[in-house]
């Protein structure tokens, strides 16, 4: 009923090997893509900052009117 089944434990040397193997696979950006992606980050976070800021402080003269 209650079976437990123990997995052998891989050796280090092969998990970091392959650890190895995967970071070889990644195409990083260069650095004019990089920079593009980075500034629309940012453009993007400043905007929906803004945005946040102004429904808030339209919730909160909302609830002053109605508690007024």
């Amino acid at each position: 009923m209650g079976e437990t089944v123990v997995a052998e434990k891989a050796p280090k040397k092969s998990w970091f090997k392959g650890l190895k193997a995967e970071f070889k696979k990644i195409s990083w950006p260069d650095k004019k893509s990089l920079g593009k992606q980075t500034t629309a980050v940012v453009v993007v976070s400043i905007f929906l900052g803004v945005i946040i800021s102004v429904i808030d402080l339209i919730v909160k003269y909302g609830v002053e009117f109605l508690v007024k």
